[in-house]
């Protein structure tokens, strides 16, 4: 599975802005934490581990958290763009601030092969640990008045996704250009045709 690309829609995207809305991304257009393996590859690709770092004791249970984790954050996110937030905001709130509390993991440098620092963890990461920086990452953005101010959503015909706008002029659109935005741009060429016909 191809990483970090926003061209497929398919794959895994790592273009929101930041590892918590990123983390929200993997919802659309369909469930991507269908397997370990998909939340192993998002887990490296989201840069909370280096590469090569050993997951093998990653199981089903990280599945779960991982997928509740996601759901209390959107509700975050999202309760941000109402007026006022719903019950179960406090709640989430909650449940987030809590898995703040687990440290990250503890990286170390080290040498690599060609001499040059590289990264590494002191040892496989627990899951939450892990958790612990998503959950950190959100309140960090939820609590920064110029980052809150910076998140929009997709105005993609039936996308869900947030992001956080850092354009020039705050003008950005879509998640990606090349999916929603590209989308959007065939959708308004096919109008034109066909006011022209008409």
């Amino acid at each position: 599975m191809a990483l970090g690309t926003a061209t497929d829609p398919y794959e895994l995207r790592f273009d929101a802005g930041r590892i918590s809305l990123d983390l929200l991304a993997t919802t659309h257009p369909e469930e991507r934490f269908d397997s370990v393996e998909v939340l192993c590859a998002w887990i490296v690709g989201a840069g909370l581990v280096p590469p090569g770092t050993p997951l093998a004791h990653a199981g089903p249970p990280w599945l779960v958290e991982f997928r509740e984790l996601r759901g209390r954050i959107g509700q975050l996110v999202r309760g941000s763009f109402a007026p006022e937030p719903w019950p179960s905001y406090d709640i989430a709130l909650a449940r987030v601030n809590d898995v703040a509390l687990a440290a990250p993991p503890a990286p170390r440098a080290v040498r690599g092969e060609d001499g040059t620092l590289v990264r590494e963890l002191d040892h496989p990461p627990e899951c939450g640990a892990l958790l612990g920086a998503v959950a950190r990452d959100a309140l960090e953005l939820l609590t920064d008045p110029v980052a809150r101010a910076a998140l929009r959503e997709c105005e993609g015909d039936n996308c869900p996704i947030v992001y956080l706008d850092t354009s020039r002029g705050r003008r950005r659109r879509w998640c990606s250009s090349e999916v929603c935005g590209n989308r959007e741009r065939v959708a308004r060429h096919r109008r034109r045709v066909a006011l022209t016909r008409a």
